[in-house]
């Protein structure tokens, strides 16, 4: 089955097609991010993630898809993630890990079946009620193994080479994957096309959540052929936004909902939803299973909402499933499945952005293995200028200031300026402009941004945040001679002075 929520790419053995990009993923990890800005545990996050944004990070699940068709070890497949070789190898020996395969007897588990679990909808139930749709690999147990993996009760080095990184950027996604109602409930047919539940002893065909049946909507549909999981996934999502004119190109399209798009996420950042908090009783690694069964009544509603007909069994590669015509049924709210959707996808977004904050900051509070990992985090105190040592330019080693390096939230400071909390993604983009091969040159981090002075032209000194970092040396053939050590002074978000480049 293929399953996303707003996926980007066309995927080897998909029958679904993508429309705008991942604007839900973005929009929950951008509820987050404005959520989590200034805080101890956004500190964390962008140290575990090499500076990537939750929404950015949100999407990479589904991205990674693009990698199916040609394999992990092909380096010229999109995506790449060129700014990031740590994650992007850790991805790609996750993706080894977990190829993707249509054998659903296959003891090694396609990283496309983690996205979702196919909880029957006909009867009333809770995820932990039945066997039938649910599995290891399962949405609500790759939360659990994700979220194990950042309290340190599982291994970095497990069988599925989920590292901690890769656990933040599956949750990023599974999170709101799991507020998507056809990514936990499916309907199931029978013989003469007749809903049954399987967990009741009724054998039936399932609909893969949707993605086998075409729906038609009172007044038609924006595109010509549309799969009940696919309006899900996309329409009802975008309905969120303005509408677009038509004859857009993609890149325009996404280009006009960009700014609509972001002031949602404000939006959003700023009101509190309703009923988004689980109790306490409910342990960390149980959230994903107590969120599937608040969304399985919806996912139950979206099919009691439909008509089914024409439904039979087809073949699709190893596995037989239903497939039929969803159509749009008369219901005494009188409110139509059009309208009835885009509301239930705002109030869903809205609780899996909140969601997704609370259970990165309980996460990372709460294992003293996960922070002991990344990196310290000092106590946060005001700008002190007068007491920061004047930093030369040799020797190097001794180039690294005394002082504790500033984490956020500081107020920006008038003589070093903002502390740089994404000075990764800062050096990266100067290295990118100014090296040849900078993918090869390898560059290891020495050292968080430290405020620190520098010699600058005219004898006047500059002042910002100083990194260390390692990479490749070159000599006058090319060819690389080992690692020498270099800095990068930073103020306000870009690089005022590096050392050790000649320039």
């Amino acid at each position: 089955m293929k399953k996303t929520f707003i996926f980007l790419l066309a995927l080897i053995f998909a029958r679904q097609t993508f429309s705008y990009g991942p604007t839900g993923h973005e929009i929950v990890g951008g509820i987050a991010d404005k959520l989590l800005a200034n805080t101890a545990t956004a500190v964390r996050l962008n140290v575990l993630l090499d500076g990537i944004s939750l929404d950015k990070a949100a999407t990479i699940p589904d991205e990674i898809k693009g990698w199916d068709a040609k394999g992990a070890d092909n380096m010229r497949v999109y995506p790449r993630y060129r700014d990031y070789p740590r994650i992007e190898a850790q991805l790609r020996d996750f993706w080894r890990a977990n190829p993707p395969t249509e054998d659903p007897r296959s003891t090694v588990p396609s990283h496309h079946w983690f996205h979702y679990t196919d909880v029957p909808v006909l009867n009333s139930e809770k995820y932990a009620d039945g066997k039938v749709g649910r599995n290891q690999w399962d949405i609500v147990h790759m939360m659990h193994y994700s979220t194990d993996v950042l309290l340190g009760k599982t291994p970095e080095d497990n069988p599925r080479k989920i590292t901690k990184p890769v656990a933040v950027i599956l949750l990023a996604h599974l999170v709101g994957d799991i507020h998507q109602p056809l990514h936990v409930g499916a309907e199931y047919f029978g013989q003469n096309g007749q809903k049954v539940d399987p967990d009741r002893g009724q054998a039936g065909l399932e609909d893969q959540g949707g993605n086998s049946l075409k729906l038609e909507l009172f007044g038609g549909t924006n595109r010509r052929s549309i799969k009940l999981h696919g309006f899900w996934d996309n329409d009802a999502v975008l309905a969120q936004l303005p509408s677009l004119p038509a004859g857009l190109t993609k890149k325009e399209q996404m280009a006009q909902i960009e700014g609509p798009k972001k002031q949602l996420i404000d939006r959003l950042a700023k009101e509190e939803p309703k009923q988004w908090k689980l109790p306490t009783s409910v342990a960390l690694d149980d959230y994903g299973e107590a969120w599937a069964n608040e969304i399985l009544p919806i996912a139950r509603q979206a099919n009691e909402r439909l008509r089914f007909t024409n439904v039979h069994a087809v073949q699709e590669y190893e596995q037989t499933i239903a497939e039929g015509l969803a159509s749009e049924q008369s219901i005494s709210d009188h409110i139509s499945y059009r309208d009835w959707s885009t509301r239930i996808v705002a109030e869903e977004l809205h609780k899996a952005g909140w969601r997704l904050a609370d259970l990165f900051g309980k996460i990372l509070s709460s294992s003293a293995s996960t922070i002991a990992s990344i990196s310290p985090t000092p106590t946060v105190r005001e700008p002190t200028p007068a007491a920061s040592p004047s930093v030369t330019a040799t020797p190097l080693a001794s180039a690294v200031p005394s002082a504790t390096p500033l984490p956020s939230p500081v107020r920006a400071d008038a003589i070093y300026g903002e502390y740089p909390m994404k000075y990764k993604d800062i050096i990266m983009d100067w290295l990118y402009l100014h090296l040849h091969d900078p993918i090869s040159a390898k560059i290891e981090w020495q050292s968080e941004p430290k405020r620190a002075d520098l010699p600058g032209p005219g004898g006047r000194k500059l002042y910002g945040y100083l990194v260390l970092f390692t990479i490749n040396a070159r000599n006058q053939f090319g060819t690389y001679t080992g690692k020498q050590t270099h800095g990068a002074l930073i103020r306000n978000g870009e690089v005022i002075k590096t050392i050790g480049f000649g320039y």
